[in-house]
């Protein structure tokens, strides 16, 4: 599974060909979380929320990207990197 982006402890990965609606995995430590695109909201799993607070802020900042790179995965095509939180 691609990353796409890696800040403060946490990855963020992206299936190819993945099930619907758009969404990434975003993992911290032995937390896993599946974090809807257009929501943002949590889809699956859990984090805490100090580390949820900041990947959804990092996921509202990138949401064009994360659609886009959605679109890439869904094709089977290459995935780009997205800037991580600063």
């Amino acid at each position: 599974m691609p990353e796409i982006s890696r800040f403060y402890g946490i990855v963020i990965r992206m299936y190819f060909d993945e099930h619907n609606p758009p969404h990434f995995h975003a993992e911290y430590g032995e937390h896993e979380a599946l974090v809807d695109i257009n929501s943002m909201s949590i889809i699956a799993g859990r984090l805490p929320s100090r580390v949820l607070g900041m990947v959804i802020e990092w996921a509202s900042i990138h949401q064009d990207e994360l659609k886009q790179e959605w679109g890439k995965a869904r094709n089977m095509e290459s995935l780009g990197k997205i800037s991580p939180l600063k």
